[in-house]
């Protein structure tokens, strides 16, 4: 276990987020077990990128003074895995909304499915979400939505290096997409299913790697927890 001292320089903590956990949710937790371990009032901790509630995988927290570095660990390439179910639309993008648009599929082969990948790889313009934590005059856009408001959303520049399918059980497409800073796995769901004069959404995502960082080296919650003598969470 770490000493406080430690943990004021400054660690680089990989945490594998458990599902419907929030980002912020694993980084109060964190913190809570930290002040609590060695009875002080606050310490710095802060996560280098957001993972949406219904995703799982590498989420990584900065401590102290390597708070600091969040943005270079944010700048860095991202890898994913995940599965984009055919067929509908949800106004989410995810599985956090229901489906409230249905598509034809008969039309769509497993070639089409594959061939269709190689219009997202290289650089692309990309429309974020109505459903993101995006800021737009003060409110996040999530807020609006869930206002019934509708608004204008910019697209950006990203950059997609790798979008390959790894398995196919219509209507479930599974994937492996490696991507720059600012990508919306949602999106690419989205926009897949109209390239495939379809709809489609993201049923599954986890992310996988985060520049060098792989959710392999990562720890659970529960083991953070563990690793101060603390009682597990039970799963949700």
């Amino acid at each position: 276990m770490k000493t406080l001292e430690e943990y004021k320089e400054g660690q680089v903590l990989l945490i594998d987020k458990p599902l419907h956990w929030t980002s912020f949710q694993v980084v109060n937790k964190l913190r809570w077990v930290i002040k609590q371990q060695f009875k002080i009032k606050n310490i710095k901790v802060g996560h280098a990128g957001t993972l949406d509630p219904l995703a799982t995988g590498l989420l990584i927290l900065c401590t102290g003074k390597f708070t600091k570095q969040i943005e270079t660990y944010q700048a860095q390439h991202k890898e994913y895995t995940g599965t984009i179910t055919l067929g509908g639309t949800t106004p989410s993008y995810d599985l956090e909304t229901e489906v409230d648009k249905t598509y034809p599929t008969d039309h769509i082969t497993e070639e089409m499915i594959r061939d269709t990948t190689q219009q997202f790889v290289g650089e692309i313009d990309q429309k974020p979400p109505i459903f993101s934590a995006i800021k737009k005059e003060g409110k996040r856009l999530y807020e609006l939505a869930r206002e019934g408001k509708t608004t204008e959303i910019k697209a950006r520049k990203i950059t997609i290096s790798a979008f390959e399918i790894t398995n196919i059980d219509f209507p479930n497409v599974h994937f492996r997409v490696a991507c720059s800073k600012g990508t919306y796995i949602r999106s690419l769901a989205y926009d897949f299913g109209f390239a495939l004069q379809s709809g489609s959404h993201l049923s599954a995502l986890r992310r996988t790697k985060i520049g060098d960082f792989h959710v392999d080296d990562a720890i659970s919650v529960n083991q953070f927890l563990q690793d101060f003598g603390l009682d597990p969470l039970e799963e949700k």
